[in-house]
């Protein structure tokens, strides 16, 4: 029996990383030893599968298609054990899940009660508004807000939340508060610099939706910072509802121009590759999030 299950682990932690040093880290090996295990497959494929130079390592084009294509077969080799054996002693193993940040907002109050319930589990949790790549990102789940892109992946949703336009206190108390959408021109609005944003927002007048230009000196790529800088007093912002519900059951944000309200709404989904839905961790997650997460609507 050769090693070769670890050599490649050892080259996904590698790639991953995107240093030996990183990678012997992640998998408590000597620098030396990853080195070693990463000569030794090359040796093995006949190819080279990292460029190196004193000051940097990356992938070659056949490195990088052999971690894509390993890192399927190594999640389909964990979805067979968790459904032949594993199973039966309940959900276990290391889930990673990359979610929006504005998500956090009712997803990490019950996170504790998924780690109570399946305490064999270990979830590593990361925050980003980035578009990510489940098998690049070595991640099992993401959640995502807002239309889908076309993709080979699976999508479960979760809820759906209407849209809000809110500001502080604090800020209609020394700007006023806008009573048509007109009234925007004189308002700091707070917009995101996403690639899919837009600097306009709509309105139902006169019963047909309006895509209003708004203006402020505010951008931001993170919904939870927009949504700071509201409560700040920056200015207004448009969020999901699910977002701002508790500031708003709060008082640190208000509502505005609520008798103008579209009528749209952002869409939250679970994504995961197809054949991960085998794995007991996957599964688990995404009936505790079916069962447990409320979507303010």
């Amino acid at each position: 029996m050769d090693n070769r299950f670890g050599d490649i682990e050892t080259f996904l932690a590698v790639a991953s990383g995107g240093s030996f040093a990183a990678g012997a880290k992640a998998l408590r090996l000597t620098p030396s030893a990853v080195s070693r295990s990463i000569a030794r497959l090359e040796e093995r494929l006949g190819t080279i599968l990292f460029r190196r130079t004193t000051r940097s390592l990356a992938l070659t084009a056949e490195g990088a298609a052999y971690r894509d294509r390993m890192s399927v077969l190594l999640a389909e080799i964990e979805a067979v054990e968790n459904g032949l054996g594993r199973e039966k002693q309940g959900p276990r193993g290391l889930l990673r899940v990359n979610a929006s940040p504005s998500i956090s907002v009712p997803l990490l109050p019950i996170l504790p009660r998924f780690m109570a319930r399946y305490p064999e589990i270990i979830l590593d949790l990361a925050l980003s508004d980035a578009i990510v790549d489940l098998v690049e990102e070595r991640a099992d789940i993401a959640i995502r807000i807002g239309p889908l892109r076309d993709t080979s992946l699976r999508a479960k949703k979760l809820g759906r939340s209407r849209m809000a336009l809110v500001a502080s206190p604090d800020y209609l108390a020394r700007r006023g508060t806008p009573q048509v959408p007109d009234d925007l021109d004189a308002h700091d609005c707070l917009r995101f610099s996403f690639r899919r944003s837009v600097d306009s927002w709509p309105f139902c007048i006169g019963g047909r939706v309006v895509h209003r230009p708004v203006h402020g000196s505010f951008f931001g790529n993170s919904g939870d910072m927009v949504r700071q800088m509201a409560i700040a007093g920056g200015g207004i912002s448009r969020h999901g509802h699910f977002h701002v519900a508790g500031d708003l059951a709060a008082g640190r944000l208000v509502e505005v121009l609520a008798d103008y309200h579209p009528g749209d709404g952002e869409d939250i989904h679970a994504l995961y590759a197809a054949e991960d839905r085998a794995a007991a961790r996957i599964r688990a997650f995404l009936d505790f999030l079916d069962d447990e997460l409320v979507i303010a609507p």
